[in-house]
């Protein structure tokens, strides 16, 4: 594919999480592609990112954007279909809210790694935004703006010619909302970086790490230690930091984000991952089982394909303290080989990810251009 002419779509780039590491290996993979999307806070990536040709959209420029990007949720679809890719033979989106509505050219082929089909207007609607939760006037303006991004997800969904999803999950959700299929490949972790201490120290401690958003149930955890009165340690930041903090007993500690390094640390000293509400596919938990450390986790979604029940970590089965409390009373009394934890993480890896997404991708494009 040396003369094909790609191009690399992300929705925005404003920190290091998931979909940014899915970024930069594709971006190794295609090392001359540049990348579109819709804004980019200078210094949020690492250098291999920072180095590429990073091409915005008018967003870039709008006021105030860096602390209230959310607030023009209404003009991603527009800023996304802005975007000229007809000059590419190959456009590859890595897609949680718009990158896969991007028009590409009739003579192109587009592939869209979907992290999630857009949480906030489907399956996580009600965390965002149930009644409970919206202002008055929010609850006139707010349904229909969702109403028409739905639309527009589903109408825009058409311009994609193949999906790959991060999990089986995920690839449910392409099914059931835009009715498509969809490869799963699951993302890439860099399991050679995050690894088990050279000694083992003390665990004194849980930890959390995530965004700090509603779907993520961190507030049930928070009331679950408030009243084990265990310590646990919240690395992540977002929206609901202020509300977390007024909830959170004296053994609860928020770290805020925190550097590679430092989060390598802290997995490697703790008891335990808690991961409490439903993820996606949940990179933290291969991070934290790469460093040896197991995890205690709700029992659906993406932690069905990262954990091992009973070998790698414990699941719990309703979104309750008294069940993540019978989980952590369970786990107290079993002790994990962090080495089997270890090795089972190493079927995430960066390389297995390159391997699996680049030969997909070279499939579909053989695929395409005896076809076409």
């Amino acid at each position: 594919m040396e003369k094909v002419k790609v191009a690399l779509v992300h929705d925005w780039l404003t920190g290091q999480r998931g979909g940014e590491k899915v970024l930069e290996a594709l971006a190794e993979i295609f090392p001359q592609a540049p990348i579109y999307t819709l804004f980019h806070f200078p210094g949020s990536q690492v250098e291999a990112i920072e180095k590429k040709v990073i091409r915005t959209s008018f967003l870039q420029r709008m006021p105030l954007l860096r602390r209230f990007y959310r607030w023009y949720l209404p003009l991603y679809p527009l800023a996304v279909e802005l975007f000229n890719l007809q000059d590419y033979d190959l456009v590859v989106s890595s897609s949680h809210c718009v990158a896969k509505g991007i028009i590409p050219s009739p003579d192109g082929l587009h592939i869209s790694y979907i992290h999630s089909p857009v949480r906030y207007a489907w399956n996580q609607y009600d965390s965002y935004f149930s009644a409970g939760k919206l202002s008055f006037a929010s609850k006139f303006l707010i349904p229909p703006q969702i109403h028409g991004l739905r639309m527009w997800d589903v109408t825009s969904s058409a311009r994609v010619d193949h999906f790959i999803a991060n999990s089986r999950g995920v690839a449910r959700r392409i099914e059931k909302y835009y009715r498509r299929s969809a490869e799963v490949v699951h993302p890439p972790v860099d399991t050679e970086f995050f690894h088990p201490a050279d000694k083992d120290g003390a665990r004194s401690y849980d930890i959390i790490v995530s965004a700090l958003v509603p779907y993520k149930m961190i507030d049930l955890a928070i009331a679950a230690y408030n009243r084990l009165g265990w310590p646990l340690k919240i690395v992540g930041d977002g929206p609901e930091m202020k509300k977390l903090r007024r909830s959170a007993g004296p053994g609860v500690e928020f770290l805020g984000a925190q550097g590679s390094a430092e989060l390598r640390s802290l997995y490697q000293g703790a008891r335990a991952l808690i991961m409490p509400g439903e993820e996606d596919f949940g990179i933290a938990a291969v991070e934290a089982q790469a460093c040896g450390i197991p995890v205690v986790a709700y029992g659906r979604g993406g932690a069905r394909e990262t954990v091992i029940d009973g070998t790698t970590g414990l699941f719990f089965d309703a979104l309750t303290p008294p069940s993540l409390f019978a989980a952590l009373d369970k786990f107290k009394a079993i002790e994990f080989n962090k080495w089997a934890i270890r090795s089972h993480a190493l079927g995430f890896s960066r390389d297995v990810f390159k391997e699996k997404v680049a030969a997909s991708i070279r499939r579909k494009w053989q695929v395409y251009r005896e076809t076409t």
